[in-house]
């Protein structure tokens, strides 16, 4: 797989689990240590596609 096509499956992880959050924050029954956990997620996505990015700069 290559380090293009990574990032763009990871962007679109991201973006699903922005979605979740904000169906899970309009949901009186989401409880916040599940909405914590989404977000949590989303940060981890969000650091491993900076941390690729910036390995992509570096090589380019």
């Amino acid at each position: 797989m290559s380090l293009q096509t990574h990032l763009s499956q990871l962007t679109r992880k991201h973006e699903a689990l922005e979605r979740e959050i904000q169906e899970a924050i309009h949901r009186p029954s989401a409880s916040d240590l599940h909405i914590a956990e989404l977000k949590r997620r989303k940060l981890h996505l969000k650091d491993e596609i900076n941390r690729l990015q910036q390995e992509a700069d570096t090589v380019h």
